[in-house]
């Protein structure tokens, strides 16, 4: 019975809040769902925590304050008017969004004290959970929450949770009086979102996250936008060109290296002649040689500072066994309902692909196996050798797919947690298709540079040293592992600490390398990212689009030589800018529908014309 009232008691709590939430929104039609994990907002559905059947009061609250701050974003947040003015590094995005946050949360709750009071203690454990308060230095804690609480200081100071006190006081009166300003500017715009994210931008520039002339663009793009009704398309084209001009900027400005610029960088990812003549010479004759040729000058080519700190590691290898059970359980746990639905599309796609592995045999045959329908000719004529049949190799199975996982901190949580499920479910469903499976992540060893820095400083601090980080480029299952021996390694993805900053432009390259290596006749690589490449060690020292032109070079050599089809999904960020074939999708819930569908895509193609499209390039390589 106690069981019973509890279980009712959570049920009515949860309807409660739902309609609260719908309440405050002033959006009946909003769907709420109630699952494990972080809380979360994708279009009209609202992703709350799963209450536990006792329903502490602790739980409630937070659960209360996780309602409050959806609905308010609901309600004082429009999409077109943020996304006119969104910056386009990372690091500025990440601190772009905190602040409008900031100002939905302190705006919508001014003339509520039972919201404001579920927000503060919202935020409070936010702060507790992130150790605010056991922070003594300025540089620990991320520009972006610095900012973000700033704002809320300045627009309402009871909002800020007691945490954060010690550590905000140490940013206080640090940022300069163009800081200070554009954060007076907030507090007396937030009731408008549209001026609100002009004083952002204002704010940013003076952080230099972003440029001041990229922010004026920006400010009349976006009232012209707000006069005409068409914001929203403005902004893209306005991207679309930028980017257009940035590119062919770049490429009429960048000259061929000659033989002895590539011998200097002997450091550089793109540029290592001496090694690509090395591996020449023992590698065997094909497409297996190439790789992605070096763009720009001596100071602007791709280059990394020093490799010797470089890790290419199996998963297995940077954990216990024990540690790797208890992750993949726990990862397992998390997503008990999407399995289900995952799984669902799974065999869908498990089906189509059977259904294109038409068996065909070749008749009339002197070995093999007797072909039963032509005993007759042996009864006839014994001496006949013709009576045996083979059936033919299925070109369709002969095909490799690489998943190549961000392992960014910015995929920290359900992203991350959704994009290994969803690997272990692909590898499990081509597996049975015989189709050969790799699951690759990147990331880095160190957040803002680790030895690679400290090896530089030492060396005096060179101009222009490329990459300053140590990669992490992490195999999870080879292409040859069958799925029952790696599927607990997926669960590494969820370990503490492992997740740090992504440098997109190499880990493509080691994937796009170890394709090449296959025998397979068809490669696919499907790359899972949630944002553009950032390493704040890098960029600190070089220019602001160092790692991301190195990436769109990345792309441009793989998609112009189609040695391998190269598919991209972006949660919650447009990678159609940077890969020709590619899909954004806004909520990590939508992951393993979205992995299905295009893979279903590339499969649903003419496998005949692949094979030929493909075996015709290799060729073409060879000669």
């Amino acid at each position: 019975m106690t069981a019973n009232n509890d279980q009712g008691r959570s049920e009515d709590f949860k309807r409660a809040t739902a309609n609260a939430l719908r309440a405050m929104a002033q959006t009946p039609d909003v769907e709420v769902a109630y699952q494990p994990g972080p809380s979360g907002l994708a279009g009209k559905r609202a992703r709350l925590p799963a209450p536990s059947r006792a329903l502490a009061p602790p739980e409630m609250a937070k659960l209360r304050g996780a309602a409050d701050s959806l609905a308010l974003r609901l309600r004082y947040h429009d999409n077109a008017i943020h996304a006119a003015r969104n910056p386009a590094s990372k690091e500025a995005r990440e601190a772009y969004d905190a602040l409008e946050q900031a100002r939905v949360e302190v705006f919508g709750s001014e003339h509520m004290a039972g919201v404001a009071a579920n927000l503060r203690g919202k935020l409070n454990e936010e702060c507790e959970n992130e150790g605010l308060g056991r922070m003594t230095l300025r540089e620990q804690l991320p520009l972006a929450s610095a900012l973000a609480l700033l704002a809320r200081e300045r627009m309402d100071p009871a909002s800020l949770p007691e945490p954060a006190q010690k550590i905000l006081a140490l940013w206080r009166g640090t940022l300069g009086d163009d800081a200070e300003a554009a954060l007076d500017e907030l507090a007396a715009t937030r009731a408008s979102q549209a001026h609100y994210t002009k004083a952002a931008r204002k704010l940013l520039a003076a952080v230099h996250l972003a440029e001041a002339e990229a922010e004026a663009t920006e400010e009349d793009e976006s009232e012209n936008a707000e006069d005409s009704g068409e914001q929203t398309s403005q902004q893209d084209n306005s991207q679309d060109s930028d980017a257009q001009s940035q590119e062919e900027a770049m490429l009429a400005a960048q000259p061929e290296m000659t033989e002895g610029e590539a011998a200097d960088q002997d450091t550089g990812e793109d540029s290592d002649a001496e090694d690509s003549a090395a591996d020449a010479e023992d590698a065997p004759a094909g497409p297996q040689q190439h790789r992605p040729p070096a763009h720009g000058d001596d100071s602007a080519a791709y280059r990394a500072f020093t490799r010797t700190h470089d890790e290419e590691i199996k998963a297995e290898d940077l954990c216990d066994p024990d540690e790797l059970t208890r992750l993949r359980q726990q990862l397992d746990q998390q997503l008990q309902h999407l399995h289900a639905v995952v799984a669902k599309l799974a065999n869908r796609l498990q089906r189509r692909l059977q259904a294109q592995q038409t068996r065909a045999w070749e008749f009339d045959l002197e070995e093999g196996m007797l072909d039963a329908a032509r005993l007759s000719r042996i009864i006839v004529d014994p001496l006949l050798a013709l009576t045996y049949k083979r059936e033919r190799d299925t070109e369709f199975r002969d095909t490799v797919v690489t998943l190549l996982i961000d392992n960014s901190g910015s995929m920290r949580g359900r992203p991350i947690t959704v994009a290994a499920m969803c690997g272990d479910i692909l590898a499990r469903t081509l597996e049975r298709c015989a189709v050969k499976v790799e699951i690759l992540g990147f990331t880095t060893r160190a957040w803002k540079g680790g030895q690679s820095r400290e090896q530089w400083v030492a060396a005096g601090k060179p101009p222009n040293p490329g990459r300053l980080n140590d990669l992490r480029h992490i195999i999870y299952k080879s292409a040859d592992t069958p799925w029952r021996r790696a599927r607990k390694n997926l669960g590494l993805m969820l370990r503490e600490g492992l997740l740090k900053e992504n440098i997109d432009g190499e880990a493509l390259v080691w994937a796009y390398r170890r394709l090449l290596a296959r025998p397979e006749h068809r490669r696919i690589l499907m790359v899972i990212s949630d944002g553009a490449p950032v390493d704040d060690s890098t960029l600190s020292v070089n220019s602001g689009n160092y790692l991301e032109r190195h990436l769109r070079d990345v792309i441009r050599d793989i998609e112009t030589r189609e040695l391998v089809e190269l598919i991209a999904i972006g949660i919650g960020h447009d990678v159609t800018r940077y890969y020709r074939r590619a899909v954004t999708i806004v909520d990590a819930e939508e992951l393993g529908g979205t992995m299905m569908r295009k893979l279903t895509e590339l499969f649903d193609e003419d496998e005949a014309e692949a094979w030929s499209r493909f075996a015709g390039r290799s060729a073409a390589m060879i000669a």
